[in-house]
């Protein structure tokens, strides 16, 4: 193929340019580097060739058009799974599909015809770089018009040195021990079958360069190259390649044609349908082995087939299954704890002997408890917390302290151990020493109009901004993140209002007789309802916050202009993280640490607003409504995603093949079938990882309260697993396969999760649960000088606990006595540590509060430094990288290097032998005369 000699792209008029696909990707020329086309490049080749620029004819009316190098169409030749051109020979690397101009409905026709020459001058530039183009109708809408690419070999060795991708040298010959010695006959169940998904050859690789093609294990220029990377490449040459220079300014890519409109798809191809294999011996079948091996529900107790992932999927998705199936696997340790802890709770819920005395007639049926709000309450029994006190014992326990302090150690151990395992995948999926030069996203780039001079290369270069403007927007960013925390805070005290006002309502339908067997009295208590009820609301108002709020993020991070892809994805990542934690979080840390803790006492109640009264703790404390917190938040969040994941993208397609009525009734090809598939979002595995965070926070920051959480959530990873498996296999389009070395940002985001949940859960068990109360009764209280006991003994914990208030001293002048005409009461009880009426220091706090304070204070301290130390610890003496992995690491880089120095020195011995050849040659031939 003759290569041209002028540039192929659109000069258009000024007034001809509508702007209808926006000045997104556009960039001064003098700033944009382009590819070279796919003739040989020098051996000394690095990132600096993208300045070269291609040449190919100019034009700029539709006269010229005849010029344009378009490609040929082909009709369907009926064959459903082929992945190649219609001669059978070219492997389809990509599809562009778009709707023929021609044939377009209800659109201005200058409009189509400026898109039809973007698109035509675009393809002619890709032919101009070497790609090879075949255009076929769709069979069940003429309208459509698909597009196959195909990377020829010189174009794939050109890029994939440009692209410094690693490739094959030789067999990796270095052993490989199973870190399951004896036990491989048990994990045999549980690994994949090697019959079906045959293990993936190891090699020695290097970067690619074409200088050295010769070094490299080529035994098939067809294979050398994996179906996903010769997508990569191709996209990485879409991605570049321009399509309209208009005053000096570039539009180029495939991403701003597509999302103009211009485009209306562009997607690698799947070798097969999911559920049947493929008709062509050659293929794989790797999509087929995907599904039935790792999607199907059969295969849910198995090891994902994490190399073949990474093989179809590309590195980026196969660390986040990987992340995701070790999570998982070390959810079953503090799953298996976490259940025998509830077990003891649960079994030794009947020696609670605090609980017996709430449940006793004689005691708890005896104590007149103060009413919890003004006027409309009733006093109560405190034996109607019988049920509440029994679950309360279950969850409140010595158990609970024990989990607390295993998780402080469990994160440790699993971040820990993850860096090890993450660090043998960069080894095995060869990302140990990425180079990858990122470019800037063309949103930014378009918004280069400043010139600056750079402080390193005293060079001028283009940024969007001056340091004000920087500053400007960062501020305006900043402030719109701060606003929408203010709104879940306002959210978050619209559902303290909530409880306080239906509390009261709850607490007007409290029976009257204490020794009913209403089963509303029984389970029901005013504070059970409205935690329920108020746990669902604050559920629903977190849902929708986290809908509108994904959208707010992403305008406030396009507003902010990151520069690089990596850049964007932080800058996101922190903001809906941020928000996310405080919307999440916000009421469980209200109900752990400040719900309860600010009311006064009955003679003097704390009031919010000035109007309601602070809510108040059950006499077991607020433990039991933090339980009841996380369980409906966490569950219903887990159940909501799981539906939403598998029934939006099912749905969309059902109904997409529903509108193709005639589709059924003709052979569908293989590209026809991925494009009615759902394509995946630009942010990719951004809001699966998120959610897993989040998941991975209420596990960590709250398991003090609820140590069935880690079950709860390996039951819903293992789901989790299957279902992205499902969705990545059989109702998404093929991505293009990225490469990556961890798990990003989330890894920081993680450790900080760590080191905070210490300190949440050393202060639940400290001030949100009894624990400490109790144990300081049990040694200090329960005997002389402060009890009458002659035995330590929880006797007595109940009336010890509770306080004495006459009604008659309601303090406020500014309100009446709510007390009065309740009943023919004089005294009541209350939950605090405080001197009865008639002592001199009335109503103050007693002695057992001081005592309480200190414990607790000593026990949140002595906790975080034990579990601290012992992070510490462990952090030191678990290197990020095996010994192992670092042997292989560094004998692949000694071998490969000695390999590559090998054959070069073979090259230099051979040259500089013939050199030597002709050199004594010459030397002969002028000394022989001489010597006759």
């Amino acid at each position: 193929m003759q290569m041209m000699t002028r540039k192929v792209l659109l000069n258009m008029e000024l007034e001809e340019d509508d702007d209808e696909d926006g000045d997104i990707g556009d960039v001064p020329d003098s700033r944009r580097p382009f590819l070279a086309p796919h003739t040989p490049l020098p051996s000394g080749l690095v990132l600096e060739n993208f300045d070269q620029t291609i040449v190919c004819p100019t034009f700029g009316s539709l006269e010229n058009q005849q010029d344009f190098r378009t490609p040929e169409f082909e009709e369907f030749n009926g064959k459903p799974d082929s992945l190649f051109f219609t001669d059978g020979q070219r492997r389809i690397d990509f599809i562009l599909v778009y709707e023929d101009e021609s044939k377009k409905e209800n659109n201005k026709k200058g409009t189509n015809e400026k898109q039809k020459r973007k698109r035509q001058a675009y393809e002619s530039n890709l032919i101009c770089h070497g790609l090879q183009l075949e255009a076929t109708r769709s069979v069940s809408d003429d309208k459509l018009v698909f597009v196959k690419v195909h990377a020829p070999w010189e174009v794939l060795c050109t890029y994939a040195e440009i692209m410094h991708i690693k490739l094959p040298l030789k067999p990796n010959d270095l052993k490989t021990r199973s870190p399951f010695g004896n036990l491989n006959w048990f994990t045999k169940v549980l690994r994949v079958n090697e019959s079906v998904i045959k293990p993936e050859q190891e090699f020695f690789t290097a970067p690619f360069e074409k200088s050295r093609m010769n070094d490299f294990y080529i035994l098939d220029r067809d294979s050398f190259f994996n179906p996903a990377t010769r997508s990569r490449i191709v996209y990485f040459i879409l991605s570049r390649v321009k399509y309209q220079v208009m005053n000096n300014v570039n539009k180029f890519g495939i991403n701003r044609l597509v999302s103009s409109g211009i485009y209306k798809a562009a997607f690698p191809l799947h070798d097969c349908r999911f559920n049947y294999e493929s008709e062509d011996i050659s293929c794989p079948s790797e999509r087929y082995l995907l599904y039935r091996e790792w999607a199907h529900p059969r295969s849910i107790y198995k090891k994902q087939p994490l190399d073949l992932i990474r093989k179809y999927y590309g590195e980026k998705i196969g660390i986040y299954f990987a992340w995701l199936g070790y999570y998982t696997q070390m959810l079953l340790l503090a799953a298996v704890v976490g259940v025998a802890c509830f077990l003891y709770g649960y079994l030794d819920q009947d020696n609670c002997t605090w609980s017996k005395e709430v449940c006793d007639p004689d005691i708890g049926g005896q104590i007149l408890m103060c009413p919890q709000c003004d006027r409309l309450c009733p006093f109560w029994r405190l034996n109607i917390t019988c049920e509440s006190s029994k679950k309360l014992c279950i969850f409140d326990s010595f158990g609970t302290l024990i989990f607390a302090v295993f998780m402080g150690v469990w994160v440790t151990l699993f971040l820990e151990f993850w860096k090890r395992r993450q660090a043998e995948l960069e080894y095995e999926w060869d990302t140990v020493e990425l180079q990858q030069e990122e470019q800037a996203r063309p949103e930014y780039e378009a918004q280069c109009n400043h010139v600056v001079i750079n402080e390193i290369t005293q060079e001028e270069e283009r940024i969007p901004f001056t340091t004000c403007g920087k500053c400007i927007r960062v501020t305006l960013c900043a402030s719109a993140v701060f606003f929408w925390i203010l709104l879940i805070i306002a959210s978050v005290i619209g559902i303290i209002v909530y409880r306080l006002s239906v509390f009261i309502v709850f607490s007007t339908t409290l029976p009257k007789n204490p020794n009913g067997t209403d089963p509303i009295q029984k389970y029901l208590t005013p504070q059970m309802a409205t935690s329920i009820t108020a746990s669902i609301i604050s559920f629903i108002i977190i849902m929708i916050l986290n809908t509108i709020y994904e959208k707010v993020a992403i305008m406030i991070t396009n507003f902010e202009l990151p520069r690089t892809q990596t850049d964007y994805e932080n800058s996101l990542t922190m903001k809906m993280f941020l928000f996310q934690f405080v919307n999440y979080y916000s009421s469980c840390f209200y109900i752990a640490f400040f719900k309860g803790k600010f009311v006064g006492y009955p003679g003097d109640p704390v009031y919010l607003l000035g109007k309601y009264r602070s809510e108040e703790c059950d006499p077991g404390g607020c433990l039991l409504e933090l339980t009841t917190q996380l369980t409906i938040i966490m569950g219903g969040k887990a159940i909501w995603n799981n539906i939403q994941e598998v029934l939006l993208p099912w749905v969309m397609n059902l109904i997409g093949r529903y509108k193709r009525v005639s589709g059924s009734e003709k052979i569908t090809p293989r590209w026809e079938q991925d494009y009615h598939l759902q394509p995946m979002g630009k942010l990719g595995l951004f809001y699966e990882y998120l959610e897993m965070i989040i998941q991975f926070g209420f596990v960590t920051l709250f398991v003090a309260s609820f140590p069935l959480a880690p079950l709860l959530a390996l039951v819903n990873n293992i789901l989790e697993i299957r279902v992205d498996a499902w969705k990545l296999t059989t109702q998404f389009r093929r991505m293009v396969p990225e490469k990556a070395q961890d798990i990003g940002a989330w890894q920081p985001i993680m450790q900080g999760i760590a080191i905070l949940a210490v300190v949440t859960n050393a202060m639940i068990i400290a001030f949100t649960s009894d624990m400490i109360p109790r144990l300081v009764y049990y040694w200090s209280f329960s005997i002389p000088p402060y009890g009458d006991h002659t035995y330590y003994t929880m006797d007595g914990y109940i009336n010890n606990t509770l306080s004495v208030f006459n009604i008659t001293d309601f303090k406020n002048t500014d309100k009446e006595n709510p007390y009065i005409g309740l009943g023919n009461y004089t005294l009541c009880r209350y939950r605090d540590f405080r001197n009865p009426p008639g002592h001199p220091q009335e109503y103050k706090h007693n002695i057992y509060y001081w005592h309480v304070i200190a414990a607790k204070l000593a026990f949140i301290i002595v906790m975080e430094h034990i579990i601290y130390s012992v992070k510490f610890f462990i952090s030191y003496a678990i290197p990020d990288v095996s010994k192992i992995t670092k042997s292989k690491i560094k004998r692949e880089k000694y071998l490969t290097q000695k390999l590559l120095h090998e054959s070069h020195l073979k090259d230099l011995t051979k040259n500089m032998g013939l050199i030597a050849e002709r050199i004594g040659g010459t030397v002969d031939n002028s000394v022989r005369p001489k010597l006759e």
